[in-house]
């Protein structure tokens, strides 16, 4: 697009978000080839934003250093199987907080014809994250019982719902009231972890088989409890301590798997393959309203702070996203 700018988010310094972001012009980056450029609806926010603001998490070799993993809008410059004006949603390594940004065009996906933009910025970081855990390193089959820890947040949501379309029986648990809210997403069991034993309840219903677990230390001993023989935890964040404690002879005794990913680091032909098995198996389930986007709240990219504090106080139930 030549000489033109365009408003981005940007970390200028500070580690609270009212002085770390600030909205700047910026050139409107030139897709290279096999990349396709967006104008960009909708943008996701996500917890590895936040930790990207604090100075944690630095962008892969060759993304933007602006801030944003996905984004639904437009294709300005065609690529791959991608035309002018066709609506994508995709993955990104960075770059989503702006009025543009690039993508490999094999990391888009077209948006549900059920779906507006907001919802489809909601959806490339949460499906892509519990593809890779829950059904690829967990494993999860038709008949096996889930247990999402977390589970309001905007993977914990998709979770549930992936799950449930994948014939699974569900155990969310939560913090609090929030709890409740899970089985309005297709849980079959609602754990309030500040009152209730979730290794009873799921003593209760059988044991489970998979565990997404984003809380870490604190639950390690009560998630391998609670797993069926040849049970699986798959980790995809430590928010309650990075450290676990691990019995290895009752490890030996479930035959338990214990494993994690991180999704931003994969290799761009990694992310391609994910993206070809997601819209082969769970678009359907997304065009059949068997997994809906759960939005909490849009905000402004100029308020990108305030989306930033909305997120690091929990309070909300699934997505935060921006609106250019």
């Amino acid at each position: 697009m030549g000489d033109a700018v365009m408003r981005a988010v940007a970390v200028r310094g500070g580690s609270g978000p009212a002085e770390a972001l600030e909205v700047v012009r910026i050139p409107v980056p030139e897709p290279r080839p096999g990349e396709i450029l967006v104008r960009v609806a909708a943008a996701g926010v996500n917890r590895p934003d936040l930790v990207q603001r604090l100075g944690l998490y630095p962008p892969p070799p060759g993304a933007p250093e602006t801030l944003g993993l996905e984004v639904a809008g437009e294709v300005v410059n065609a690529a791959g199987r991608w035309r002018e004006g066709d609506r994508v949603c995709a993955l990104l390594g960075g770059g989503g907080y702006a009025e543009y940004a690039v993508v490999d065009a094999r990391h888009a996906l077209p948006v549900p014809r059920n779906l507006d933009f907001v919802q489809a910025a909601a959806l490339p970081e949460t499906v892509f994250t519990v593809w890779a855990n829950v059904f690829e390193h967990g494993s999860l089959q038709a008949g096996e019982t889930l247990m999402v820890h977390g589970a309001t947040s905007g993977i914990g949501t998709t979770a549930i719902q992936m799950g449930k379309a994948a014939g699974a029986v569900v155990i969310a648990t939560a913090r609090g009231r929030k709890a409740k809210a899970a089985l309005d997403w297709g849980a079959d069991a609602a754990v309030d972890a500040t009152a209730e034993d979730f290794q009873a309840v799921a003593k209760e219903m059988g044991r489970v088989d998979v565990v997404l677990d984003m809380v870490g230390g604190p639950y390690f001993a009560k998630n391998l409890e609670a797993l069926n023989r040849g049970g699986r935890i798959v980790y995809i964040a430590n928010l309650g301590g990075p450290v676990i404690e691990v019995p290895v002879f009752r490890l030996m005794q479930k035959r338990a798997v214990v494993t994690g990913s991180l999704l931003r680091p994969r290799e761009a032909d990694e992310k391609a393959r994910l993206a070809a098995e997601i819209e082969r198996v769970v678009w359907p389930w997304v065009e059949a309203d068997k997994v809906t986007p759960v939005v909490e709240r849009t905000f402004p990219l100029e308020a990108a702070a305030a989306a930033h504090v909305l997120l690091e106080s929990g309070g909300h139930v699934g997505k935060v996203v921006l609106t250019p």
